[in-house]
């Protein structure tokens, strides 16, 4: 299969936090049949590592070597939709990355230019595995912006605070909003040619549903 083929089976999902993207992605991978890929997760398992391994994340330089120490590899995960994740000396967190402490210094992680070319590497290697729904905050601009299926999910401050909380996760939402638009490296920002929806009072199944029609209809 050619990148070309393989860059056309990748379903882009952009937003700020706790717009509604981690839930109409998976639902929108498991309707397609794709693999799904929570970029975000990579970033906050980078972060968690970091907080483990005592790598000050206000070192840019000192995140970065740490990127090349570590051993890193992606995994294929069976389920309903099977997913994508990346391990990182074998091991995958997942409660762990619910913690503010965690959430923060992923903010500070990602800004890292050296940190981004570093990882959108790895998501793009991704593609390997067949269809991607890829859920993020740079994936239509930075990762795979020769994508046809560009989305960009939104919702009312209101909405995102209380879908925050709903998730357990106490982090700051306006700060990492600032900090993901702010960066110099891969911006928060919508995408060239993206469908813009806002899922404020939305229900996912509604959501899914228009996405997967307008990614069948371009096919």
């Amino acid at each position: 299969m050619t990148a070309t083929a393989r860059t056309s089976r990748v379903v882009a999902i952009d937003g700020p936090g706790a717009a509604g993207k981690s839930t109409v992605a998976r639902g929108v991978a498991r309707a397609l049949g794709y693999a799904y890929v929570d970029t975000g997760a990579m970033y906050r398992t980078l972060a968690w590592h970091c907080l483990q391994t005592g790598v000050d994340v206000r070192e840019p330089r000192r995140i970065a070597a740490a990127c090349r120490r570590w051993k890193t590899r992606l995994h294929w995960m069976e389920g309903e939709p099977a997913e994508v994740v990346l391990l990182v000396d074998g091991y995958r967190p997942v409660g762990e990355l619910r913690s503010r402490a965690v959430s923060e210094a992923a903010s500070d992680v990602a800004v890292v230019p050296a940190v981004r070319a570093w990882m959108k590497r790895i998501q793009r290697d991704c593609a390997q595995y067949g269809g991607l729904v890829m859920e993020g905050r740079d994936i239509a601009t930075n990762v795979f912006p020769e994508t046809d299926h560009k989305f960009w999910l939104d919702a009312s401050a209101e909405e995102r605070a209380r879908r925050r909380r709903a998730q357990g996760m106490d982090d700051d939402l306006g700060y990492r909003d600032r900090q993901d638009s702010q960066r110099a490296a891969a911006p928060l920002m919508l995408g060239l040619g993206a469908v813009r929806i806002d899922t404020t009072g939305r229900a996912p199944e509604e959501l899914v549903e228009a996405i997967v029609t307008a990614v069948r209809s371009a096919v």
